[in-house]
């Protein structure tokens, strides 16, 4: 919960649009603003304080303990132009909280934390708990010092600025190690503990069960993603007790599932109970990884508990990113963020150059030239499969006539993938040219270099004959330049002459340029490859210049339809 403190009509009215767009995440404290940020402190995990910086410092100053555990607080401004990022800012996540309070109210995000002014990751913002010299190797990281990266499993990490020696070390480990002196210690969700209980079993035997299995294979309670067991035990007090002692959630499986597992343990008390013959090593394996703790029971007797633990393998991230048309301020706020969250990058060289300012330090580019798209799909899924955290980029939205359909036919289910949208050409386009896509329309890419001319054909006069709007990608090259006017040619056999057609060359981009014409005034040989050509139906019509297709299909009377004529 984030609560809201404001002292004056000016900061009450930024408040209340605050709670306004957020009524599930915010509080709003009334009243003196001394007892009410003592109040939201203890109560709320964030705060937005509409006050100035210095009386916010000395109301919060006696409540700060642990940066670790103390709330995340923004302060904004009394004319709402700043949204100040003041404790917090990593561990309370008061630095992402500024940019969203900035992006509400129109105020510029403040944020002094030296990583992020710096562009770089921090170690205590990675998702991952991580213990050790923090300051000093985020330090060393900031100063360009040498330091280490040491994984012992692969995990797909954000970029990090690392060397091959160094006498500062991030080292990645699941084993129960203390951090040296000069070293970060990360703890990735890699163990899965696999608990079976019987009835009434009591939450400190499991609890000291699973404890002692981990103490004693010098595993890290920190890297335990989940318990899990049998769907039978999912509400026995003693699982769920244990769990949340650690932290962790209880994860569920039927008894077909863990009995169709593989383990060196079958026992027959579990297969009469509950339908396997394995429930601990069988839950720990059922996702697959390394057993690393066979079964071993709990030390009271009668024993009511077992548990077994498995290593599961990281899973590498593929992220396939639309870059949208070109613009800047259309490339959005998730792709940029996925690009700053990508150790590696694979692209088209020119649209690397688009973005690689957006890099974070340590991110390693994979770019290649125009005609290897197969090429980087591969590259991409296969830095994936090495535990990576990759972003796949492509121009527009990477699943129209880009790079999601290669990377996915590439891709199986041993490595994650996250689509993220980007703005079409043909948007870009449309939005130029009016409002050419109000009804029902298709795109189609005069290529043929992927897909014969035969089956473009025939899309094109499927079109033509469902009176679609068309947006032709890809229309005309220097060694391609028949197939636009046989397209144009196909329409003009069920379309008036006078068919609108909007033309629009590097849409978004500096050297924009956009046209409204008509299906008998088109000049195919002014059209290029950097052009999206959009026909309009039989609806289309002109307007004061710009192209619309109603969304009804018959067109509206009135002065629009007379200035259409």
């Amino acid at each position: 919960m984030i609560g809201l403190i404001s002292a004056t009509a000016a900061g009450a009215a930024a408040r209340d649009r605050l709670a306004a767009a957020w009524p599930d995440r915010t509080r709003v404290y009334e009243g003196a603003v001394g007892p009410a940020v003592r109040a939201a402190f203890a109560e709320c995990e964030q705060l937005v304080c509409f006050l100035a910086t210095g009386a916010t410092v000395r109301l919060l100053a006696p409540l700060l303990g642990d940066k670790a555990s103390d709330p995340g607080v923004v302060c904004v401004d009394e004319g709402g132009r700043f949204a100040v990022s003041l404790v917090g800012g990593h561990g309370g996540g008061a630095n992402e909280l500024a940019r969203e309070v900035g992006g509400l109210l129109g105020a510029e995000p403040v944020v002094t934390t030296a990583t992020d002014a710096a562009g770089l990751a921090g170690l205590d913002t990675l998702g991952l708990p991580c213990e050790g010299a923090v300051a000093a190797v985020s330090r060393a990281l900031l100063d360009g010092e040498p330091v280490v990266l040491e994984q012992e499993l692969a995990w797909p990490l954000p970029p990090l600025p690392c060397s091959a020696q160094g006498s500062y070390t991030v080292r990645l480990t699941d084993r129960d190690v203390p951090p040296g002196e000069r070293e970060v210690l990360l703890r990735p969700p890699s163990l899965v503990v696999g608990v079976g209980a019987s009835r009434g079993a009591p939450v400190e035997e499991v609890l000291a069960l699973v404890e002692g299995a981990l103490r004693e294979a010098g595993l890290s309670a920190k890297s335990v993603a989940e318990l899990a067991t049998v769907d039978a035990k999912s509400a026995e007090p003693g699982i769920l007790g244990a769990a949340e002692r650690l932290g962790v959630p209880v994860v569920t499986y039927s008894a077909a599932e863990l009995a169709a597992v593989e383990v060196p343990n079958p026992s027959d008390a579990p297969l009469a109970a509950v339908g396997t013959p394995s429930v601990a090593e069988a839950a720990a394996l059922v996702r697959g990884g390394e057993l690393l703790v066979p079964k071993r029971k709990s030390d009271a007797s009668p024993a009511m508990a077992t548990c077994a633990v498995a290593r599961r393998p990281g899973r590498g991230r593929l992220a396939v990113v639309g870059l949208g048309p070109g613009a800047r301020d259309l490339l959005t706020p998730r792709a940029a963020a996925e690009l700053r969250r990508a150790s590696v990058l694979v692209g088209l060289d020119q649209y690397v150059d688009q973005v690689r300012d957006l890099l974070r330090p340590g991110t390693r580019v994979l770019e290649s030239g125009l005609g290897a798209e197969e090429e980087r799909a591969r590259t991409a899924v296969a830095q994936a499969r090495r535990g990576h955290a990759v972003a796949l980029i492509g121009s527009g939205d990477a699943g129209v006539y880009a790079m999601a359909s290669p990377a996915l036919a590439e891709a199986s289910d041993d490595i994650d993938v996250v689509g993220v949208p980007g703005v079409t050409a043909a948007l870009a386009a449309a939005a130029i040219l009016g409002a050419p896509l109000g009804h029902d329309h298709v795109s189609i890419s005069l290529s043929d270099l992927h897909t014969p001319w035969e089956v473009i054909e025939r899309r094109v006069r499927a079109a033509a004959e469902a009176d679609l709007v068309v947006t032709f990608y890809n229309p005309r090259s220097r060694g391609r330049d028949w197939q636009l006017p046989k397209a144009l040619a196909i329409l003009a056999g069920h379309r008036e002459p006078t068919t609108p057609v909007g033309v629009v060359r590097n849409a978004s981009r500096p050297d924009e340029s956009s046209r409204v014409t008509t299906l008998a005034g088109l000049d195919p040989a002014t059209v290029d490859m950097m052009t999206v050509v959009t026909v309009g139906n039989t609806a289309s019509r002109t307007v004061a210049g710009r192209m619309v297709t109603p969304r009804g299909y018959r067109w509206q009377s009135g002065p629009a339809r007379e200035e259409a004529r």
